[in-house]
């Protein structure tokens, strides 16, 4: 299907490698064989999932004359992060909005944040919650109070900018797909802000790609996400009136958020162990190693029968093991 894409900015190292994960597959495939696609390596200091979203807001940014991008999200949040290497890359400035009180030492994703020169403001939980939108238009009156321009970016850059970054990625896999002799698969995700499931579940129809997309929530629950991904189709078909006309079915695996976003049982900790000893494949606690967790109980629970292939989406967050390092017994 012809597709015009908005202009982006070349920030990721693409296309990823679709690797195949053969003693994984024998301990976990129950007859199936289990991919991953390697967006874990899209570079922008291994920005993940994250830098495909952000070439395409930040070329939005540059194009429609804004200097500076205001972004939100947890103390550890990846697409802070990211956002704040992008800004540094671009001569962008960028301010962070998290949510939780400072820790008494940076770590993690917090201290890159800081390092790549980001302005960085914290608020406890409730006030995040309830004033966040207040907290945006705060800010940005403050940039426009000083002749300057600011972007507001949402949580994991999600919406109808961001969802390019994984249509565009589903042309990558369809490629993967062909070399790799692939005829029909299932694509697993870890979903939190829902833009990276948006995107794949818009990219597959417009790609016709052989595929079923599922988001395992590492956060709310099944019918949070499947409005999200609804409210961003919506957003972007809005934004871009001239795109194709597309049916979407989001899916989604619950079930697996355990305590709550961030925090991982027991179980996720060993499991993220044990692929890093069987493949040399590090995942983290807060998305990657919960959604690869749903995704092997769904296997083995025959939710994938009938379908030879499954593919998960690495969507990085390495740096989100350091700041919760105790939970590994090594």
């Amino acid at each position: 299907m012809g597709l015009a894409y908005p202009r982006k900015v070349d920030l990721a190292h693409t296309p990823t490698p679709l690797q195949y994960l053969e003693r994984a597959s024998s301990k976990w495939g129950c007859g199936h064989r289990l991919w991953v696609k390697r967006d874990d390596l899209t570079g922008s200091t291994l920005s993940g999932n994250k830098v495909r979203k952000l070439e395409f807001i930040a070329a939005h940014a540059i194009d429609n004359g804004y200097d500076t991008l205001i972004t939100c999200g947890g103390l550890q949040s990846n697409h802070c992060r990211a956002t704040a290497f992008v800004g540094a890359q671009l001569e962008l400035a960028v301010h962070l909005l998290l949510r939780g009180e400072e820790p008494p030492e940076r770590d993690g994703n917090l201290l890159l944040g800081h390092l790549a020169g980001a302005t960085v403001n914290c608020y406890p939980t409730g006030q995040y919650v309830s004033e966040i939108g207040d907290l945006f238009r705060h800010w940005q009156a403050h940039y426009a109070e000083r002749g300057r321009k600011a972007l507001a970016i949402p949580t994991g850059g999600s919406d109808g900018v961001g969802v390019w970054g994984y249509i565009a990625a589903c042309e990558e896999l369809a490629a993967d797909f062909h070399t790799a002799a692939i005829e029909q698969a299932h694509i697993v995700t870890a979903t939190g802000s829902g833009g990276t499931q948006a995107g794949l579940t818009l990219g597959t129809a417009l790609h016709q790609l052989p595929a079923t997309v599922w988001g395992v929530n590492v956060c709310d629950d099944e019918q949070y996400f499947l409005h999200k991904v609804a409210s961003d189709t919506a957003d972007w078909k809005a934004r871009y009136p001239d795109v194709p006309s597309v049916t979407v079915q989001p899916r989604v695996l619950d079930g697996y958020v355990g305590q709550g976003y961030g925090i991982a049982g027991a179980d996720v900790f060993a499991l993220i162990a044990q692929l890093s000893r069987l493949e040399g494949l590090v995942l983290d606690p807060v998305y990657t190693g919960k959604a690869f967790a749903g995704m092997v109980a769904e296997i083995a629970a025959g939710r994938f029968e009938g379908c030879r292939d499954i593919v998960f989406v690495h969507t990085g967050g390495i740096f989100g093991l350091f700041p919760q390092r105790a939970g590994f017994n090594c």
